[in-house]
């Protein structure tokens, strides 16, 4: 083991709030690192946490319910938070520049930023949707399309596009917030290109007849091409009237990568290995939606974030003192839990494993809080 001598005055820099990040700082509040200077960026002093957003929209959670509270688990740690954003890194020089104008010099590096919306292949999305990530972005524009939808003629067609797992949650979500509180004057539609990945036979059959159950239409197979103020045009001509869209499809890297000459995928997100460490610089790592693991990739989802944390954070104290990485192989399967809105979920997790019911929820829910009660 490296000496206290050995670690003071390392420098570790921690860019991003999200959920990997969040469990580092967790891990060092639990067992600092004597001698070490942490400084997490993040734009914002809370940071939400994807597993229970859908249950917010819903009206299930409050906003400060799905928040972690990132300055008070700075101050845990012992970490400096700089509220600001990154807009250049220079690997060499081993410095990130900072959109206040500042600068940091770091030792070791970890990225944890998430990733933005693409938008690119639909005409008229950037002007007349909402879209999904990020989520700080979309709980600003929920508001004011709430407040819009409860008034005497606001919105009463509501379009969900993207038919993975999130789309799924989203379109529930939305019924149930609106459908509470505006009775069954509203419809709300599912678009979907394709049917959901790492969502099995069972799981799907479950999740058709709880869509035809709450009166979502959906339109599945059928990818949306363009989007105006009357709604959303679709591949095969057919148009879904709507008054409001919210789009969660595909996700781009976040444009500050850009310009970076670490390792990236043929998407432009950063590419990693079973160390977490970008494969062209030992001493930077990357996690969370915005890195691929190149051996082992998987769908950009927050569950491999959230088991990337414990990894991430025993590795960056290694790194630290000069010890041997782990490594992690992400697991295939994962249990996934999509809520109704309705006091029910569906669950499942690999090619046959599904479930429904009151009880599904209920474990959702103990799950979500469990994990959120770790940073109270």
């Amino acid at each position: 083991m490296a000496s206290n001598a050995e670690t003071a005055g390392k420098r570790l820099v921690l860019i991003g709030g999200g959920h990997a990040h969040v469990l580092v700082l967790e891990a060092f509040a639990r067992h600092p690192e004597p001698g070490l200077a942490i400084t997490l960026v993040s734009r914002d002093r809370l940071t939400p946490y994807s597993g229970m957003l859908p249950g917010h929209l819903a009206g299930t959670y409050t906003r400060d319910e799905i928040h972690i509270d990132l300055e008070r688990l700075a101050q845990a740690s012992g970490a400096r938070l700089i509220c600001d954003e990154a807009v250049g890194f220079d690997r060499a020089a081993r410095r990130v520049r900072l959109k206040g104008g500042g600068e940091l010099a770091y030792d070791i590096l970890s990225v944890d930023i998430g990733i933005t919306p693409d938008l690119s292949g639909i005409a008229g999305a950037e002007e007349h949707a909402l879209a999904v990530k990020p989520i700080g972005s979309l709980l600003e524009k929920w508001d004011r399309l709430v407040e819009s939808a409860l008034a005497p003629n606001g919105p009463r067609r509501f379009a969900i596009v993207g038919g993975g797992a999130a789309g799924i949650c989203l379109a529930f979500a939305v019924t149930a917030f609106l459908r509470n509180r505006l009775s069954d004057a509203i419809e709300v539609s599912l678009i979907g290109a394709a049917e959901a990945p790492g969502i099995n036979a069972g799981m799907r059959r479950r999740i058709a007849r709880a869509l035809k159950r709450r009166g979502i239409a959906v339109h599945v197979e059928d990818a949306a091409v363009s989007i105006d103020g009357d709604g959303v045009a679709l591949a095969s001509g057919r148009c879904v009237p709507a008054d409001a869209v919210l789009i969660s499809t595909h996700a781009a890297p976040p444009p500050v990568l850009a310009a970076t000459d670490w390792a990236k995928d043929e998407s432009g997100f950063l590419a990693i290995g079973p160390t977490l460490q970008i494969l062209n610089d030992e001493v930077a790592f990357a996690v969370g939606d915005c890195a691929t693991m190149i051996a082992h990739p998987r769908p950009k989802a927050g569950v491999f974030a959230v088991r990337q944390g414990p990894v991430l954070a025993q590795n960056l104290r290694r790194a630290v003192r000069g010890e041997a990485l782990e490594t992690t192989i992400p697991q295939r399967d994962h249990l996934l839990l999509i809520a109704t809105g309705d006091g029910r979920a569906i669950g499942g997790r690999g090619r046959f494993l599904a479930f429904e019911g009151r009880l599904a929820w209920r474990l959702k829910d103990v799950i979500d809080r469990r994990f959120m009660r770790r940073f109270a």
